[in-house]
């Protein structure tokens, strides 16, 4: 019997074993998304007969005889479903990636279901938005942009009041922008929301087959042994089995080192790998690539292959790792040339800095606190995994599609590594489903770089969620050893930190990661004698990357831990003491150099004003719940508030470039063309929206296209937060420009004076004459003008953008159960460009950060092995595990940012998890200074009453 779906009839056979996802994807309907394949995270969810079931464990079989709905059939030819229509009102997405899915599960709710999200949502998982406006959206709230702030005590009715002490001066202009519709500060809907709910937007696998004739499947063995010497690879038995067409390893494979991470400049990181090497120094190392006609057959020639290995002595921690003996990792490369600090002692990079006397700050301190501090391994989780696609176009040109951040620097490593003329490669980013900073390396696209070039075929890659887990990379584990000093009137007198990260076997992002996370940690705070000494090290473990934060969030949760701890050991409320020593306009940013950073400034700040908004929101809050005699909850509960603040530069250091190109169509509307990637950051609103405030029109006539190497010259990429402050920099330049050069024409066809005509929606005004886009782009061409102009930004000057946090929790002193009764954040984002999205950024980086200080983590076994390598044990927030945090923004008008904006996608993370552990200090009385803070923790805590020494 024929499988229906969307009401016809498939012509297709289900293959033995076939899952449902996958041959609904072969018939088109890529709509259907894979985040695990095991039944977790609900992005392949899809009706059968009506009742919703995850397709990826759905026998196809099954479906024989059934009538199947997926996304793309969920609308009728009289519109969008409700649902779909409700998650456009509230914009119930970011990245998207898990839409679909949650849209398709949600529509087949009743009142009775949509009264209990946190139940009937526990099958759809979403990395990006926190779950608030997927809330709105499935209870048909959009229209209220997330404004009231719900608790159990009713909703917060106040938080457009003035706050204490946060007025700025009368001179500074305002961030609340009286908005015009579809530009600045208006909350603009993102372009791709259509397409987005009805399973039309392309990510980086949604290629018909048709376009890619001959396509071949790339699937890898990895390596069982943490540190091994390949010494044969016999490629005969993979070879025999039907459908495998090529076996690659080391021997086929480039000798040219690089790094699998990707800066604008290629020397911030050690060149120590090859994209096959003879060496394996972690369990789940590439060893060899199979390509063949079908993803089973290649990953059948995968388990053929017969490897003999040198087993070599491995080390797993840091600690072990820096002994005078320790066995080597990358002993063998040459440190300078590999940029390597002590190859032989395996440290990748080091600094050591020492401001002032920290002997003279502890001699001169009332109350010296000392601990060390440890973060854990935490993964991505972006809901789509690395994946990409190679082919050779008509031209010979290298073709590749892929799940990335940084598409140019992609092109550019692949030119390095294969010794191509950087011309002859393309690369594409369609729409990513999360990133993170874990599309900052480059995992995928050197595989079939490789692949495509020996076999002239489009060959796919797409890794398993298990690889993502074992095979990628994820968040520095950092071990932090902290002493400070403060004297009794509140002033801190020391900061020292000996700081150890663990770079696992690769050195990707290692130095940056360490250097940024003894930046803006340690400079937000006035203190004459800070030391500090730290090294990143290498050891046979999964490879650490990338992450939201850059090593800012291990550390702050350090240093605002121990930031309560002096307060309260001086008998200060904490809050007070952050206030007396935090930097302010005029003071010096220092952590590791005795002169600021010379490019970067107070572009504006909003600190005072975020510490102001958070006690408020706190007083407030604690207040709403004892009005509703909520404060009282039983004698085995403690309740306790913390509080911590970060600082974060608004772009990364050493220069990140934007070019971009804002063009007047013939039809009257603009396109803007940008380098950046779209993966739920928000910056194709942005860019639309600042393109249309200055060409005085609206983002909906503004098209962008983007992340396509061909259509720019450069473009560093999007992470470090610079998707607006960079890429938005150009584009609003280029937009200024363009204007100027559309009133220049008008002026030329009227006779008016240039500062006579004024720019309107679809038109110039020219005194008592109007001239239309349309006219200006006959007059233009008639003229010989070119209505396109570029935008270029090199990352300089930068600002900083703040962000504090503030926690309301009670905790069961019986069975270490904890609860979060308020969660409040504010954040000094200059003007704020589209404040629903923004918010949004601000909720996901919450959820995340939440995940990451109460349950996240990877973990590795004595052997050197992720043990948690599914979804099923590394819990990632759901619906059911996030409050609805209260968001609020400090009123600031940055001079760097484009139209007075700053940066917000990194930085709402970092302050989450210090705060968190300071409230379940202040309810319990004892620090917590490993994370994660799991239950079992603080159960074995209570029952021990076991505080840390001062």
């Amino acid at each position: 019997m024929a499988i229906e779906i969307n009401g016809s009839a498939s012509q297709a056979t289900p293959r033995p074993g076939q899952c449902l996802r996958t041959f609904l994807r072969e018939e088109g309907n890529f709509g259907v998304k894979k985040g695990c394949d095991g039944g977790d995270c609900g992005a392949c969810t899809v009706h059968v007969d009506g009742t919703p079931v995850h397709s990826c464990i759905y026998p196809a079989v099954r479906a024989e005889g059934k009538a199947v709905t997926t996304i793309e059939g969920l609308s009728t030819a009289d519109g969008l479903h409700p649902v779909q229509e409700q998650f456009l009102e509230a914009q119930g997405f970011q990245c998207g990636f898990c839409t679909a899915g949650m849209m398709m599960t949600a529509a087949t709710f009743d009142d009775e279901q949509r009264a209990n999200l946190p139940r009937n949502l526990k099958g759809n998982l979403c990395r990006c938005t926190g779950y608030r406006s997927i809330a709105d959206a499935v209870c048909g709230h959009g229209g209220n942009n997330g404004a009231d702030h719900q608790h159990d005590a009713g909703a917060d009715v106040s938080g457009a009041r003035s706050v204490s002490g946060a007025q700025p001066p009368a001179a500074v202009p305002t961030a609340v922008v009286p908005a015009t519709p579809g530009q600045l500060g208006d909350n603009v809907p993102a372009p791709a929301g259509p397409a987005i709910v009805t399973g039309t937007a392309r990510y980086t696998l949604d290629v018909p087959t048709e376009q890619l004739q001959g396509l071949l499947h790339l699937k890898l063995l990895r390596s069982p042994h943490p540190h091994a010497r390949i010494v044969s690879i016999d490629k005969a038995p993979a070879l025999a089995v039907p459908g495998v067409v090529a076996v690659f390893t080391h021997e086929d494979a480039p000798q040219q080192l690089f790094s699998t991470a990707q800066h604008e400049n290629y020397t911030d990181d050690p060149d120590d790998t090859r994209v096959l090497d003879n060496v394996v120094r972690f369990i789940g190392q590439r060893v060899a690539a199979v390509v063949a006609e079908s993803v089973g057959a290649a990953e059948a020639g995968a388990r053929a292959l017969a490897v003999q290995y040198e087993l070599l002595e491995p080390v797993f921690t840091p600690q072990e790792a820096i002994l005078p003996g320790a066995p080597t990792i990358h002993g063998e490369k040459d440190g300078e040339a590999s940029r390597i600090s002590r190859p032989h002692h395996n440290v990748v990079a080091e600094v050591h800095a020492e401001l002032g006397s920290v002997a003279d700050g502890f001699a001169a301190a009332d109350f010296i606190h000392e601990h060390t501090y440890q973060t854990q391994r935490v993964q991505h989780v972006a809901m789509e995994t690395h994946s990409a696609i190679a082919w050779l176009d008509e031209e010979g040109r290298l073709i590749i599609r892929s799940s990335t951040q940084v598409p140019f620097l992609v092109k550019r490593t692949l030119s390095r590594v294969f010794n191509l003329a950087p011309e002859t490669i393309r690369v594409v980013a369609g729409r990513v489903g999360g990133g993170f900073g874990g599309k900052q390396e480059v995992l995928t696209e050197d595989l079939v770089a490789l692949a495509a070039l020996k076999l002239k075929r489009p060959v796919q890659l797409e890794f398993t969620r298990t690889e993502q887990f074992t095979a990628t990379t994820t968040r520095h584990p950092f071990t932090i050893h902290l002493k400070a000093g403060a004297s009794r009137d509140g002033s801190l007198t020391a900061l020292q930190l000996n700081v150890l990260t663990n770079t696992g076997a690769y050195g990707n992002h290692a130095p940056g990661v360490m250097f940024h996370g003894c930046g803006e940690s340690l400079a937000v705070y006035k203190c004459v004698n800070k030391k500090v000494d730290a090294h990143a090290v290498y050891t046979n473990t999964v490879p650490a990357g990338a992450f939201r934060g850059y090593g800012l969030s291990q550390m702050i949760f350090a240093i605002e831990s121990a930031i309560d701890e002096l307060a309260v050991g001086i008998g200060m409320d904490p809050l007070e003491f952050r206030l007396k020593n935090m930097v302010r306009p005029g003071d010096h940013m220092l952590s590791t150099t005795p002169e600021p950073e010379e490019d970067v400034h107070y572009g504006s700040y909003g600190l005072d004003q975020c510490v102001a908004l958070v006690r408020d929101a706190l007083d407030r809050g604690k207040e709403r719940y004892r009005a509703a005699g909520l404060d009282d909850l039983g004698p085995d509960w403690v309740v306790g508030e913390g509080s911590a603040l970060s600082m974060i530069d608004t772009v990364p250091p050493r220069g990140h470039f934007a070019h971009t190109r804002v063009s007047l169509e013939a039809n009257g509307r603009f396109a803007v063309d940008v380098g950046t990637a779209e993966f739920g950051n928000g910056t194709t609103t942005v860019h639309a929206q600042l393109a249309a405030t200055a060409l005085a029109t609206t983002a909906s006539k503004v098209a962008v296209r983007q992340s396509d190497t061909d259509l720019l010259e450069h473009d560093t990429g999007a992470f470090g937060s610079a998707g607006t402050v960079v890429a938005g920099k150009a584009t609003l330049g280029a937009a200024l420009e363009l204007a100027t050069r559309i009133q220049t024409v008008a002026a030329s066809l009227t006779g008016a004076a240039l500062t006579d005509c004024r720019l309107v929606d679809g038109a110039v005004e020219c005194g008592d004459r109007t001239v239309t886009l349309t006219e200006i782009v006959d007059a233009a061409r008639l003229q010989g003008v070119r209505l396109a102009t570029d935008g270029n930004w090199g990352g300089t000057p930068r600002s900083v953008a703040f962000n504090v946090h503030g926690f309301r929790v009670a905790v069961n002193t019986g069975t270490g159960e904890l609860r979060i009764l308020q969660s409040v954040q504010a954040a000094d984002a200059g003007v704020v460009v589209n404040p629903r999205q923004c918010r949004g950024q601000i909720e996901g980086g919450i959820a995340q950060a939440l995940g990451a200080v109460l349950y996240e983590e990877v973990k590795v076994d004595d052997a050197g092995r992720v043990t948690t390598d599914i979804l099923r044990q590394y819990h990632i927030p759901s619906f059911a595990d996030v409050p609805r945090s209260e968001v609020y923004f400090a009123t600031t008008n940055d001079s760097t940012g484009p139209l007075g904006a700053k940066s917000m996608s990194e930085s709402p993370f970092n302050p989450v998890a210090p705060a968190l552990a300071n409230a379940i200090r202040n309810a319990t009385g004892i620090r917590f200074g490993e994370l994660p803070i799991a239950r079992d923790k603080i159960y074995l805590a209570l029952r021990d009453r076991t505080l840390i020494p001062n």
